[in-house]
């Protein structure tokens, strides 16, 4: 038991004479981080003003340190954060989460400076560095729980993306391409008619950028078509698509899809025949030969030289006597 003792004792006595030359201790500075810093070493990278603070940051990722830059702009943007320099100093912090692969940080990295420093030279440029972000979560990049473990990919997230650059400039050079993208985001999502409701505000809200708003006109038609494939006998998304596919080709006959707007149409209408013939058929089965006539007739009205319009007149006249036996109601 003495000799115990006297074993721990002659330890903590070398731990008190070990050289003050000790490993450098692990350092937690808010805003900043956890890094290590080399006892009288403070100076390398932190400064006593704004600017030459920022400059050891430029510095810094100019050369491609970004844990340097990352603790020198934190610094920045948290001991003078209404200083000139703070504008530049959080951009940088967003460019190193990027740098980092932490895109969902560094999109709420350049947020915050849409909102703390609208003022900013670089708003512009901020803008398209979200619209590139989103454009990633767009092509399939995950979300990650605390910008580390992969969780899942979200259209819907993806959306709410584009929305917020929208909402950041909604007359900036890029917000027409993001308004463009949460339409594609819904599309994925196979939220057709969320699609079609985003094509149709960028359509309106940018009719003067005819890039823009053909495009648009042109994608609401593809959500429409797509709800209509994806709806057994559900008419209306069919005539919608139609709608949306010739209103396109009115207001832009010169458009290159044109081609493939009127192919199309024609998928769609003859989509058209084929649910009401069915529809008709159904109401015929179940003995409700008014019913019939009605769908037999709209196949003619659709389109009076197809197959399926024939046997439509060949089922109307079997019908006919039927409708004039039934009892009134």
């Amino acid at each position: 038991m003495n000799f115990r003792l006297e074993l721990w004792m002659l330890v903590a006595v070398v731990l008190v004479l070990l050289p003050s030359r000790a490993p450098a201790p692990l350092t937690y500075v808010p805003g900043e981080g956890w890094y290590y810093e080399p006892y009288g070493g403070t100076g390398t990278w932190q400064r006593t003003r704004a600017r030459e603070q920022l400059e050891v940051a430029d510095q810094a990722f100019t050369n491609k340190n970004f844990s340097v830059t990352l603790r020198a702009a934190h610094r920045v943007l948290r001991v003078w954060p209404q200083s000139d320099y703070a504008p530049r100093a959080a951009y940088l912090v967003g460019r190193c989460l990027e740098a980092d692969h932490k895109s969902e940080a560094a999109f709420n990295a350049y947020q915050n400076i849409i909102e703390q420093y609208p003022k900013s030279g670089q708003y512009n440029e901020v803008l398209w560095r979200q619209y590139e972000i989103a454009n990633r979560f767009l092509g399939g990049e995950w979300f990650k729980l605390w910008n580390t473990i992969p969780l899942y990919t979200s259209m819907d997230e993806t959306a709410k993306l584009y929305g917020k650059i929208v909402a950041n400039g909604p007359y900036s050079e890029v917000a027409p391409h993001a308004q463009l993208r949460i339409g594609a985001a819904r599309e994925k999502q196979k939220s057709y008619a969320e699609a079609v409701k985003a094509y149709s505000t960028a359509a309106d809200r940018y009719h003067d950028q005819p890039t823009i708003a053909a495009d648009a006109m042109y994608r609401a038609g593809v959500a429409w078509e797509k709800q209509a494939d994806s709806a057994e006998y559900d008419q209306s998304a069919a005539a919608q698509a139609i709608a949306a596919y010739t209103d396109f080709m009115t207001y832009y006959p010169d458009d290159k899809r044109v081609a493939a707007a009127q192919k199309a149409i024609v998928k769609l209408k003859a989509e058209q025949v084929r649910g009401s013939f069915q529809i008709a058929q159904f109401y015929e089965k179940n003995h409700k030969w008014a019913g019939a006539v009605v769908y037999y007739n709209a196949v003619l009205q659709l389109d009076a030289n197809s197959l399926l319009a024939a046997q439509a007149r060949q089922h109307i006249e079997v019908l006919k006597p039927r409708l004039e036996t039934a009892p009134a109601k």
